[in-house]
């Protein structure tokens, strides 16, 4: 991903907010990212604008060598359908789906059949730790468990971009730890970037680059603990 002097504006005249304000990032395949820095800094509002959700006011982004600004609205929902895996603060699962059910939604949507897609989401779920509870309700499952079969329904259909809001900020500190370690492992791949916006000090650990941002800005950019950990 690439982005260049994007700014985002809310509103107009006097009530006009400029949540981002000229922003440059390049994020490579292969690379767990975070965003850091205070509410309201404008983590989320750039995330995204790179997972083509919203528009920039100004400002040049490019994902996947793909320019999102010159996209029309059509052909930016099948990239993000086709590309862009979402993990959320709230699991927003189906309540009345199993948890192989919840998982395979992306790939039912993209019209495949049924016994193929829950199979598909069966193996992800394996993979996350969950081979036993496919049959499960979201009820059934404690919240660290909701959130595999949230971050198997983001990699159900192979993206290449992975964006995290919050992952970790409904968790406590040992499930927080295990769902970072999952993404780390499972989600971080050579053709994939992952971003994470969070405020989670705990996770930073996890971290390539850690981007922090303050009003509207990137403020700086360094390597993560994990960069360190590896080299």
């Amino acid at each position: 991903m690439r982005c260049r002097g994007v700014t985002k504006d809310f509103g107009t005249g006097g009530s006009l907010t400029r949540a981002l304000r000229g922003v440059d990032l390049d994020v490579p395949s292969g690379e767990l990212l975070m965003l850091v820095g205070p509410s309201g800094c404008g983590k989320t509002t750039l995330v995204s604008i790179l997972a083509g959700t919203l528009e920039p006011t100004a400002g040049d982004v490019t994902v996947l060598g793909q320019d999102l600004v010159a996209m029309s609205n059509g052909r930016k929902v099948r990239f993000r359908r086709e590309n862009v895996g979402f993990v959320f603060q709230a699991f927003n699962l189906l309540p009345a789906l199993t948890a192989a059910e919840n998982a395979a939604v992306p790939l039912l949507i993209a019209g495949w059949g049924r016994h193929a897609a829950i199979e598909a989401a069966g193996a992800v779920l394996d993979e996350l730790g969950l081979g036993d509870r496919l049959a499960s309700l979201p009820s059934e499952l404690s919240g660290g468990q909701q959130q595999r079969v949230a971050i198997a329904r983001a990699l159900v259909h192979g993206p290449r971009l992975l964006v995290c809001d919050e992952p970790t900020s409904a968790l406590d500190a040992e499930n927080g730890r295990i769902t970072m370690e999952l993404i780390q492992r499972i989600a971080v791949q050579p053709g994939r970037a992952v971003i994470v916006v969070t405020h989670d000090a705990r996770v930073y650990a996890f971290a390539d680059r850690i981007a922090s941002m303050e009003d509207g800005r990137i403020d700086s950019l360094t390597a993560g603990p994990h960069a360190a950990g590896s080299a």
